[in-house]
């Protein structure tokens, strides 16, 4: 059976996985809450818990649950999950690269640990203007959380400039929590590129092919890339 997990903040779910989990299950309980809660929320943080009393997945189940994750592709934020089922330990994270969603395993000894990773922020999108000069800076692991904050805030920042100098500051970036995190990174890129006639990347030289190759796709505009230990010269140079 499959049961709720109702002491949750909002915007997330929490389900039970115990016993073996069939067709049944998914279409009396998971499906009709992820609808629901899509309904209310864009995207929606999940928690699934599985643990000794966890028998496995019949094969209708198994069908229905390929059919919630194509049918929910674009709407979860994260997802952990709670088992010490070797398989599903194992597993999990070889297809998580694949998901547009971070994904993170928690043992059942850990469950305290799971609900503090999906109610903490994972990264943050820092943005302030000078004149034309429009600073952005990427810290820690940035899920699409992160940019659907930050998007209204770099739209002002840019709002009223024809040639914007960018600096984008990537010293304390840990990376893109799953490809939807970087597709709305690509998609700000690509939204402003026409705006942008100056850019200064700053940061760690293990940023710097892959945010240069990022930007290059869209950006036509004189780029430059900085040292963290250099963000002194980056400021000045913008600004020439």
């Amino acid at each position: 059976m499959i049961e709720t997990i109702d002491d949750l903040p909002e915007g997330t779910l929490g389900f039970q996985f115990r016993g073996k989990i069939t067709a049944d299950d998914y279409n009396l309980v998971l499906t009709p809450a992820l609808d629901r809660a899509l309904e209310e929320h864009d995207r929606i943080k999940a928690l699934a818990c599985l643990g000794d009393d966890f028998q496995g997945f019949s094969l209708g189940a198994a069908w229905e649950d390929t059919k919630e994750g194509l049918r929910h592709w674009d709407g979860f934020e994260r997802l952990a999950v709670v088992t010490d089922v070797a398989w599903m330990r194992h597993g999990l994270p070889a297809i998580a690269v694949a998901l547009p969603y971070p994904v993170r395993v928690f043992g059942n000894a850990e469950p305290e640990e799971a609900r503090r990773w999906l109610s903490e922020a994972l990264g943050l999108i820092q943005v302030s203007r000078d004149a034309d000069v429009v600073t952005v800076r990427l810290i820690g692991s940035l899920d699409a959380g992160a940019y659907a904050h930050a998007e209204e805030e770099i739209a002002a920042a840019f709002a009223g400039l024809d040639g914007v100098r960018l600096l984008l500051e990537l010293s304390a970036f840990d990376g893109w929590a799953g490809l939807a995190a970087l597709s709305r990174h690509l998609g700000l890129i690509r939204d402003h590129h026409r705006a942008i006639r100056r850019v200064a990347l700053v940061g760690n030289k293990v940023w710097q092919k892959l945010a240069e190759k990022a930007t290059s796709r869209f950006i036509t505009a004189e780029t430059r890339f900085f040292a963290s230990t250099d963000a002194a010269l980056a400021e000045v140079w913008i600004r020439q």
